[in-house]
């Protein structure tokens, strides 16, 4: 929790693609990582493959980094989390968020913005958390959810929002037990923390929410080349979601811009070479596992960190292995 000892845990975000993640999360749980996740947005339904992670693990926490709040209702998110948490032996954790509106429209086939995508994201976390915890029958009447005298799960299980915007992070301020930052410089975690703190409410503890951002690491003996793979995550990322370009613009208001306008353009290799190297500093680990441990364990120094969360670059799939021996707990 912030204010506690820094960073008390680590997480693994396990890819998606190239390589089976149950087996990278076995070797997770073999180097000391605490957590491993697992993420969703096209040719793999994570919760098939969270199940396996489940079967296949023994002491590391599980957990959804993330489920959109879009394509699935609260129902069927709180059986899904409920089931793996049972399974697991009470080592599920729900990572919930609201996507892009190139995911939700163009993939799912719904309206991103009406209603208010905060919105959406609170009653879907509010709702969960009455089927999970509940007494009796659970009833609930929103403006975009709805339930009627169904008994509840009787499941406890962990809700962590991922929320850039300040709607979003009001949320997490009053439902979450995690809250999940990806592209916020690591030098601005602090502040936008403090907002959430400050939107509490006073019969919730703002240091029992866990910190948990998104660590994007490329370990390579070439540190160019693990440089390049952070460039191109934040090219990605900026290029795609506007929430994402917003994180990125409060410390990097030209260089985010820079990169947004090249991407849209559909010029990629512009739109990487748009980030600078104060930039791949700020939003990630890159360098020799020498070079990237060194800024892994002064990243987890920061105060306001409780579980980075390392994440590997999509199109780095090739460093995955010395990545997670580097920046392994046990290391």
């Amino acid at each position: 929790m912030p204010g506690a000892d820094a960073a008390e845990n680590v997480g693994f975000l396990l890819p998606q693609l190239g390589r089976d993640p149950a087996d990278v999360a076995v070797r997770a749980e073999d180097l000391g990582y605490d957590s491993v996740w697992l993420g969703e947005l096209w040719f793999t339904a994570s919760p098939v493959k969270l199940a396996n992670i489940v079967r296949r693990t023994e002491t590391v926490d599980v957990g959804s980094a993330i489920l959109n709040v879009y394509s699935r209702t609260p129902a069927v998110l709180a059986m899904t989390a409920a089931t793996l948490h049972r399974d697991s032996g009470g080592r599920f954790n729900l990572g919930l968020g609201t996507s892009t509106p190139k995911a939700v429209e163009d993939l799912h086939g719904m309206t991103f913005d009406d209603p208010n995508p905060a919105r959406r994201m609170h009653e879907c976390i509010e709702l969960c958390r009455e089927f999970f915890t509940g007494t009796g029958r659970v009833d609930y009447d929103g403006e975009v959810f709805h339930a009627a005298d169904f008994p509840a799960l009787g499941s406890d299980v962990p809700i962590y929002g991922a929320a850039l915007g300040k709607a979003n992070r009001r949320v997490v301020a009053r439902l979450c037990d995690g809250w999940i930052p990806h592209n916020v410089p690591f030098p601005d975690l602090a502040d936008s923390f403090d907002y959430i703190r400050e939107h509490t409410p006073d019969d919730r503890d703002a240091d029992e929410i866990s910190v948990a951002p998104y660590v994007p690491a490329a370990v390579d003996d070439d540190p160019d080349e693990a440089r390049d793979a952070i460039r191109g995550h934040v090219a990605y990322y900026v290029g795609n979601g506007e929430g994402y370009r917003r994180a990125v613009a409060t410390r990097f208001p030209d260089g985010a811009d820079a990169v947004a306008e090249a991407w849209r353009d559909g010029e990629r290799a512009a739109a990487r070479e748009a980030v600078t190297d104060e930039m791949v500093e700020a939003l990630g680990i890159a360098g020799t596992p020498e070079q990237a441990r060194e800024q892994f364990d002064d990243l987890c120094a920061m105060d306001v960190l409780d579980e980075p969360l390392v994440t590997i670059p999509q199109d780095a799939s090739g460093v995955l292995d010395a990545t997670i021996e580097a920046l392994a707990p046990d290391a």
